[in-house]
């Protein structure tokens, strides 16, 4: 009997937050929407009080017990991957990785109009590490901002013609 291949899909990327209602408000300036309040197989709902993670869940997320949080998916669009919003009490976080780390230091959302997104975001208290800079041959336009916690948003605008010149 011949193997099955492995067939995977976008699902996620969470996100750990301080402060999940400020974070649902600053992902809302980026246009994503709340599409489950809650995440229902860890047994996390958006509302407080804090739900307590099941030692199932815990274990299989690399958590120490007793834990506690709130939660929810958010959605861009109608597209993948989701975000998930993830609040935990009585855990001792660190600060965000930099562009200088290794792993996952930023999600990048693509921008049909840098410069329109980047004066509306700026405008509505969204601050950004830089005006968008234009990138190796004109080839895409970035700005990286950060969220209530400090994770990096990198918000890009590809020049479509110059990045095939690129690509080859």
């Amino acid at each position: 009997m011949a193997e099955e291949a492995m067939r995977l899909g976008w699902g996620h990327i969470n996100v750990n937050v301080s402060d999940l209602d400020a974070s649902i408000r600053f992902y809302e300036k980026l246009e994503f929407s709340v599409l489950l309040p809650g995440i229902p197989y860890l047994g996390l709902k958006q509302e407080s009080p804090p739900q307590p993670l099941s030692e199932a869940g815990a274990a299989a997320l690399g958590l120490e017990t007793p834990v506690a949080g709130r939660a929810c998916i958010m959605q861009l669009g109608k597209g993948f991957p989701m975000l998930d919003l993830t609040e935990l009490s009585h855990t001792k976080g660190s600060s965000p990785l930099t562009t200088r780390d290794r792993g996952i230091v930023r999600i990048c959302l693509a921008s049909p109009n840098l410069d329109q997104d980047y004066e509306a975001l700026t405008h509505d208290g969204v601050e950004f590490l830089s005006p968008p800079k234009v990138g190796e041959a004109g080839s895409a336009k970035i700005a990286v901002c950060r969220d209530p916690d400090g994770t990096l948003i990198e918000l890009i605008e590809i020049d479509l013609d110059r990045w095939s010149d690129l690509v080859g």
